[in-house]
């Protein structure tokens, strides 16, 4: 919420919705039937904490790369009965895909051994004592000659040269061919392990590493500056956050940083927005008005109306009507005062300008509001990741010393952390989704501020208990003897605002759809589990038949879905 006030009142909020007196007046019997809002089948806890853990990603540190890599190569050579290098080189051609490479070789293998560059049989060396280099035409003795599957000659000096440019060139030297013009016979790992320096030979490997990564569709790098981790994704399994091992989480699909429940369509528009000029142009219509001369624009930084342009212009001109000075007097109304631009303006010459001027107005501070909010959210996650650390490195053993309890049965702290963490993310990209959200969309728009208002309480409730409630059981002397009340306080609060924020999420992400434009309810039932852990029946529920007035009815639709989609634990937790 934006103020303790607010908080305040989103309490107070909350008590006057849960409370049986309020719910007999926003619901009747027949309006809520059919959302059997106390019927649920609540589900085992070791089922939500194994839900939670699952995962549609695997992380990659270099040796699973590696091995990944050898095991796709061993595959490849032993199927299709070649070399592992050339099985190293069809797999680069492929993309690093073991079933395209299968599936195009026993297509045409012919076909594919003249791309890749795989000779069938090699090419034989000359009998003679000596053999002159294609490239720098020395003759040079047998051992002092290479040559790839083809049988063109080159001496190694040349090679090493040849092999230095490829790969000082970048990743295309995985693909390396015969230096002779006119021959496509690739050269693989073992000819560059055997003539490149040691240098080459460690930049080739890391490309051939790389590649593996870079290439493959279903893998990629963490994005995160120096993380060398990468990321095994499964396709079409669900959403695409994942989070690295190096505590990084982001968007599989965009690499942008993890942002659900805001779609990566809208993140890119977000953050063009953030970072492009258009919000400057807004201000400088906003706050300026151009030099009558030279068209520069000025801001109003003090009381009068005499504007004089910054040199080499030094224009004297009216701010309210934009009329050179020497032009006015008090017959224009003197220094503080205009009446020509008065009376033009009641004329309605400056309507069109002053329209947009406020619309630049209204269109910037609209923007600024999100954007504080979306950046203030961004703040306080850093420092909770900052909190996170400082409990996991330090608080966490002075309070199993002060406590005398193993650091293991503490470790709800730090799911409640980590559960802040979570929702601070969350929350800022609400306020994209909310900042793209159609104005048009009222019902919409007063649900899902209610909603983000009721998430932005129940995570103050949490992370002020996890930060200054925690604060008593780790200075204050004697430590307090209510330990275990705070326990179950501190993970109740976490419980219930994971299943909040997974409910919010699941609603935005389906756009709201329980709301229509008129302020209604849909009338199409959709799963939906209930808070802390509960199993709904009958889903968000059905909007109810009733079709009364556009204010009450619509009111009371609306306030029954609230009702219906704030988790039931939450009320349980209200008064800890």
């Amino acid at each position: 919420m934006d103020s303790e006030d607010d908080m305040h009142d989103a309490n107070s909020v909350d008590d006057d919705y849960y409370s049986g007196d309020t719910a007999a007046d926003y619901c009747s019997d027949d309006d809520c039937g059919d959302y059997e809002f106390m019927d649920h089948d609540f589900e085992d806890p070791h089922d939500i904490v194994a839900k939670h853990q699952q995962k549609n990603y695997v992380v990659l540190n270099e040796a699973d790369i590696r091995q990944r890599q050898e095991d796709d190569i061993t595959t490849v050579s032993t199927v299709l009965s070649i070399p592992r290098v050339a099985a190293s080189i069809l797999l680069c051609h492929y993309h690093w895909s073991v079933s395209n490479v299968h599936e195009a070789w026993f297509a045409d293998e012919d076909r594919i051994r003249k791309t890749v560059g795989l000779l069938e049989r090699p090419v034989q060396f000359s009998n003679a004592k000596l053999l002159t280099c294609g490239i720098c035409f020395e003759s040079y003795p047998l051992d002092r000659i290479s040559t790839a599957a083809c049988g063109h000659p080159f001496c190694s000096t040349c090679w090493k040269s040849y092999m230095r440019t490829s790969i000082d060139g970048g990743p295309g030297c995985l693909m390396l061919r015969c230096p002779d013009p006119s021959c496509s016979a690739a050269v693989g790992q073992d000819m560059i392990s055997r003539l490149a320096s040691d240098d080459d030979k460690g930049k080739y490997a890391r490309y051939l590493l790389r590649s593996y990564i870079e290439d493959n569709r279903k893998t990629k790098w963490c994005p995160a500056p120096g993380c060398e981790y990468a990321v095994e994704f499964v396709v079409g399994s669900g959403g695409y956050d994942v989070a690295c091992s190096c505590s990084y989480g982001f968007c599989w699909n965009c690499t942008e940083e993890a942002h659900r429940p805001v779609d990566c369509s809208t993140v890119a528009k977000w953050i063009m927005k953030n970072s492009a000029e258009s919000e400057n142009m807004n201000w400088i219509l906003a706050n300026s008005k151009p030099c009558p001369k030279c068209k520069r624009p000025i801001e109003k930084n003090q009381g009068c109306m005499h504007m004089t342009c910054t040199p080499p212009c030094k224009f004297e001109f009216c701010w309210l009507c934009l009329g050179a000075w020497t032009d006015h007097g008090e017959r224009t109304g003197g220094f503080y005062a205009c009446n020509r631009y008065e009376a033009a303006k009641q004329e309605g010459a400056y309507d069109e300008t002053e329209r947009r001027r406020e619309m630049a107005k209204n269109s910037l501070e609209r923007y600024t509001h999100y954007y504080e909010r979306w950046a203030t959210n961004q703040s306080s996650r850093q420092k909770a990741l900052a909190d996170l650390q400082q409990m996991q490195n330090v608080h966490l053993e002075k309070l199993s010393d002060r406590q005398s309890q193993p650091e293991s049965q503490l470790k709800f702290i730090i799911e409640a952390w980590l559960q802040i963490v979570e929702c601070r993310r969350v929350l800022k990209w609400t306020y994209a989704y909310g900042y793209y959200l159609s104005e048009d969309e009222h019902a919409k728009r007063q649900f899902f501020e209610y909603l983000q208002g009721e998430a932005e309480a129940g995570l103050e409730r949490l992370h002020q208990c996890a930060e200054k409630d925690l604060q008593n059981y780790l200075t204050a002397e004697p430590p307090p003897n209510d330990f275990n009340d705070f326990r179950t306080k501190l993970a109740g609060l976490t419980s219930v605002t994971r299943n909040y924020f997974e409910n919010l999420v699941r609603a935005l992400e389906n756009g709201l759809s329980d709301v229509d434009t008129r302020g209604g309810c849909s009338n199409t039932a959709a799963s939906s589990k209930g808070g802390a852990g509960g199993k709904g029946k009958s889903g968000r529920g059905k909007a109810a038949s009733k079709t009364g007035g556009p204010n009450d009815d619509s009111q009371r639709q609306i306030a029954s879905l609230f009702l219906f989609v704030l988790p039931l634990g939450w009320l349980l937790l209200q008064k800890l």
